[in-house]
């Protein structure tokens, strides 16, 4: 289980940090309070929330979770992966078009194709999930 936490500024400190923050040469915090006199700093402890991946029945090629276009997360992420396998010497899965003249061109043009053998996983915060070939996309 992983555990979030964070500390907060105690009342005191904020409060006698706020009044010297208008004077002129107030770089130091005031004689009043100390690093001796601070209290500790609290710390919050909060449970993550455990819940259990269940995935969406497929209902024939139809997207049920999300748009049933990439979104242009999804398309960037794509893109760079694919063009950084083009550039490691994978074969392109499309005729090269005119103006390819990078990696990341000839990526764009692939997944424009919708020629990769990809697919995306949407997860909800409930923990549903549905796995989406990038073909069934618009």
């Amino acid at each position: 289980m992983v555990i979030k936490r964070f500390t907060k500024k105690s009342a005191a400190r904020k409060s006698a940090l706020s009044k010297t923050k208008g004077k002129k040469g107030a770089a130091k915090e005031p004689e009043e309070v100390r690093k001796s006199d601070r209290p500790e700093d609290e710390v919050v402890t909060y449970a993550e929330a455990e819940y259990e991946l269940r995935e969406v029945p497929a209902q024939g090629s139809k997207v049920l979770i999300g748009l049933p276009w990439l979104t242009r997360f999804e398309r960037a992420r794509i893109t760079g992966s694919r063009a950084l396998q083009l550039s490691l010497g994978a074969p392109p899965l499309i005729k090269p078009p005119e103006g390819a003249g990078t990696s990341i061109l000839l990526g764009i043009a692939e997944v424009q194709a919708k020629a990769l053998p990809i697919s995306i996983r949407r997860v909800l915060p409930n923990g549903m999930y549905q796995d989406i070939p990038i073909d069934w996309m618009k």
